[in-house]
């Protein structure tokens, strides 16, 4: 029998001081499973509420009209959350690319220093007409910048 390969090393659970940017998010009751806490469906809502209103905080006035698509999520959960607790999305962004970015996520329970969960979500900048990906101008570029790790 070959020897078994040692198990990867953990890694350290985000803190607040991780992330460049926060946006809250009100829990739900219905956001809870029947196991009592946030189900892991909530959070990708999370992550999808917390990146567009970000990108809507920063843009001009009455400036919303880019068009992104998702390309890939992703969650890895470290603790519960559950209705009532008052939630925070931390975001950070770490991959800019030509048409695309990384947003690297956290959700923080209440006053809570550690990340309840972290996540990732990939956002690709689309052309309305052609609904194929368009480079990111100039300005929402020096935006996203701003919170890049």
């Amino acid at each position: 029998m070959p020897p078994s390969s040692p198990a990867p090393a953990r890694r350290a659970r985000p803190t607040r001081a991780d992330y460049r940017a926060f946006v809250p998010i009100t829990s739900r009751w219905s956001d809870n499973d029947m196991f009592g806490h946030l189900n892991n469906a909530a959070y990708y809502s999370y992550f999808d509420t917390a990146v567009t209103s970000w990108l809507f905080s920063t843009a001009p006035q009455g400036e919303r009209s880019r068009m992104f698509f998702v390309a890939e999520t992703g969650c890895r959960y470290l603790s519960e959350i559950a209705y009532p607790d008052k939630v925070s999305v931390g975001l950070r962004i770490g991959h800019l690319g030509t048409s695309s970015v990384r947003y690297e996520i956290g959700v923080f329970r209440n006053d809570e220093e550690d990340a309840a969960a972290e996540g990732l979500f990939v956002h690709v900048h689309i052309d309305p007409a052609t609904r194929r990906p368009a480079p990111l101008d100039e300005p929402l570029r020096r935006t996203l910048t701003e919170i890049c790790a």
